[in-house]
């Protein structure tokens, strides 16, 4: 690796399991990636606020450090804030804000603008096309996707080597599973994906639906159980047979899949990936492919079936195989070629 840098993280989540009122995906995957930074030799200090201390009452400031200031740094991480209006557009103080945009803009104006190397992670797909970030020289705009925009690298949510290496899916296999389809996650811009690979298959199917999903007039009759605790979710999907991965278009057409692909095959529950997702194959064995609801219909009929058998376990074998682009090393490897070329 290079040389050992000091790297201010800028998130606006947690490291611990949070709240159980938060969209924060990043729990998943977010401390895998800092503490295989600080494994390689790097020092970490998180500059926005302490959520997990303030929020969820989590004293982690014994492992890692906060600062609310302008320590020196060698490279600024962001995982990029957005406007949020009536959130994080309001003024300071005003009920309801929080204050990761304000923060962010500060950290840009201090560090990026003084031209200290910059790696901005949009995880969202937030970042417009036009912003004149994406062109400056000592800044990385970084996608968790297999086709990031143009110019962008390709940093995927990293998955730990010990979880990988640890899984065994003949044990997965044989746990039982009531449920023949789960889904966890939220409404966020997925309706179009959930109307037509999900819905149809949870009118026929036993099913739990995870997430924050406040519109739901449409669907009558589907089991909406809002938000769970992020420590319940692998407790859900190892009760699970089958998932369907539902994307944003804006993520399908890049192959920017989330997280909840690997929390779900880490626990044995087999993701059926729309064919509309690009490089799906990429994702998922063929047999895990869909390409409209008749076809989600039927693979959960079918997956229902061969519970525990020696299908299924062949089935999350090819799942494992396809994670290993997520594993943390290959993109602890991306940061360090970033900090390379830029530090």
């Amino acid at each position: 690796m290079g040389d050992e840098m000091i790297i201010g993280y800028s998130c606006w989540g947690f490291l611990g399991p949070g709240i159980t009122n938060t969209p924060d995906g990043g729990r998943s995957h977010r401390r895998t990636l800092v503490d295989g930074l600080r494994a390689r030799g790097h020092q970490l200090v998180f500059l926005q606020a302490n959520r997990d201390l303030t929020e969820a009452a989590l004293d982690l400031t014994d492992h890692y450090r906060w600062h609310d200031g302008l320590p020196d740094l060698d490279l600024l991480l962001l995982e990029w804030r957005w406007p949020i209006p009536r959130r994080n557009t309001t003024g300071c103080g005003t009920p309801g804000h929080t204050c990761d945009l304000h923060r962010q803009q500060q950290l840009l104006d201090h560090y990026t603008a003084a031209g200290l190397p910059t790696l901005l992670w949009d995880k969202d797909r937030r970042l417009p096309a036009h912003d004149p970030l994406r062109h400056a020289r000592h800044v990385t705009v970084c996608e968790p996707a297999l086709h990031p925009s143009p110019g962008a690298v390709s940093l995927l949510f990293p998955v730990s080597g010990a979880a990988l290496d640890g899984v065994n899916p003949v044990a997965l296999a044989a746990q039982p599973r009531d449920l023949p389809l789960v889904y966890v996650g939220n409404q966020y811009d997925r309706d179009d994906a959930f109307d037509r690979y999900f819905a149809p298959a949870a009118k026929r199917q036993r099913h739990v639906i995870a997430g924050k999903w406040p519109h739901t007039r449409r669907w009558p009759g589907l089991n909406f159980i809002d938000r769970i605790p992020f420590t319940d979710v692998e407790t859900l999907y190892r009760r699970s047979v089958t998932t369907v991965t539902l994307l944003p278009d804006r993520y399908a057409r890049a192959g920017h899949m989330t997280q909840r692909l690997f929390e779900a095959v880490l626990a044995g529950c087999l993701p059926l990936v729309p064919t509309s997702i690009r490089d799906a194959a990429r994702f998922a064995p063929a047999e895990l492919l869909v390409g409209d609801a008749a076809e989600v219909v039927a693979a959960v009929d079918r997956l229902t079936r061969i519970a525990g058998t020696t299908r299924h376990v062949e089935l999350l074998a090819g799942c494992l195989e396809r994670l290993e682009m997520f594993r943390v090393s290959r993109q602890l490897d991306v940061v360090d070629h970033i900090w390379a070329t830029v530090g």
